[in-house]
């Protein structure tokens, strides 16, 4: 489906009432398109059930060869990259602009990709407390270490990051229902973003959060075509909740559904776990790792990783073990902690916050440090 063939402002859509503010404008083509999905039910009354939205935005003179696929995590949409809560520049607009083409997607079930009830399953969603409390306040309703860290989210006065703030609202007003079970939610992504790269070809992953096991799987289903990863503070850590939560989780170490391993996994209970004795350091969680000898991740193998995680942010407490877990699976991983960067003051939802460019730019660097 296109939309328009000649050059067009990719400009703010959510948040412009918000004093006016408005993106930069930048020359791009846009198109959309669906990918995957399949029908199903009787043949008289047949639906298309894990189709998925992919939205294409393309400077009128790229200059990098490998696009960016972003993913966006639970509760959210692609609507995440084009803008910010308060209407500044979103990733989509200065990826764009720094010469990359970029797709966004819709996970199947949710946003414009065609959510189905009684082939789906249950959905669940964000209250805004919980978002107060995880993402938009936490320096003073966030009950990890770091939390009292954070200072870049977007707003003024005594409301910033709660109900009743016009940036908060906007962020709330985003929030959609999510498939609730994770098993379901990866298979389906799998399959679409599989369905996509076999369409676009090589591309770069971007991944957030609740979509950090799209990363592993699509390399893992695709390793020809996926040629970087760039984890955004991923699902994690292994195996098991941390921090906001306990108990067991992603039984196959970085997702929770089958990934390929080396010697071979039959089934999730085959890796064999062994916790730390201590952690590495202040207000970080002991990792839950392989035991050795432990398996190696053989189709991530030669695809450069980064994961990124922000000063503030919960996962700042577990990130590192997601990266030794990779590494230990002999994944060529970097470790982005922003703040070592000077970058500082960064929550969860660091694509919206008032430094979102600088980190843009660290991505872009760290690109630019792998490209052939």
């Amino acid at each position: 489906m296109r939309m328009g063939s000649r050059a067009c402002a990719l400009a703010v859509l959510l948040g412009a009432g918000l004093g006016g503010a408005r993106s930069e404008e930048v020359a791009t083509t846009r198109s959309v398109f669906f990918v995957g999905g399949h029908y199903v039910g009787a043949q008289d009354a047949q639906v298309m059930d894990g189709a998925m939205y992919v939205e294409r935005i393309a400077p009128a003179r790229p200059t990098h060869p490998l696009p960016l696929v972003f993913f966006h995590g639970a509760g959210q949409t692609a609507t995440n990259w084009l803008t910010t809560p308060d209407g500044r520049r979103g990733w989509a607009d200065e990826f764009a602009r720094l010469g990359y083409v970029v797709y966004l997607v819709d996970q199947p079930a949710r946003g414009r990709s065609a959510y189905h009830p009684g082939l789906d399953g249950p959905l669940r969603a964000f209250t805004a407390p919980a978002l107060e409390s995880t993402f938009t306040a936490t320096e003073s309703l966030g009950t990890w270490p770091r939390a009292k860290a954070h200072t870049q989210w977007p707003g003024t006065g005594e409301r910033r990051g709660r109900r009743g703030d016009p940036v908060f609202d906007a962020f709330y007003a985003s929030q959609v229902e999510y498939l609730a079970s994770n098993a379901d939610t990866q298979r389906l992504v799998q399959a679409a973003g599989a369905a996509l790269l076999d369409r676009i070809g090589p591309a770069i992953l971007v991944t957030h959060s609740q979509a950090g096991p799209f990363g592993w799987l699509l390399a893992d289903a695709r390793p020809a075509l996926v040629r970087a990863i760039v984890a955004l503070e991923p699902s994690g850590p292994p195996f098991e909740e941390a921090i906001r939560s306990t108990g067991p989780a992603r039984a196959w170490g970085l997702a929770d559904i089958p990934l390929t391993y080396d010697p071979p996994a039959a089934q999730a209970a085959d890796l064999r776990t062994a916790r730390e004795e201590r952690a590495e350091g202040p207000d970080l969680v002991p990792c839950r790792l392989q035991a050795a000898p432990a398996r190696r991740l053989p189709r991530l193998a030669g695809i450069p990783v980064a994961v990124v995680t922000s000063e503030s942010s919960y996962h700042a407490g577990y990130d590192h073990c997601t990266v030794a877990y990779l590494k230990q699976a002999g994944v060529d991983v970097t470790f982005k902690r922003l703040e070592d960067e000077g970058i500082r003051g960064n929550g969860h939802m660091m694509m919206m916050e008032l430094n979102n460019l600088d980190i843009t730019r660290s991505i872009d660097r760290w690109l630019g440090s792998i490209a052939p």
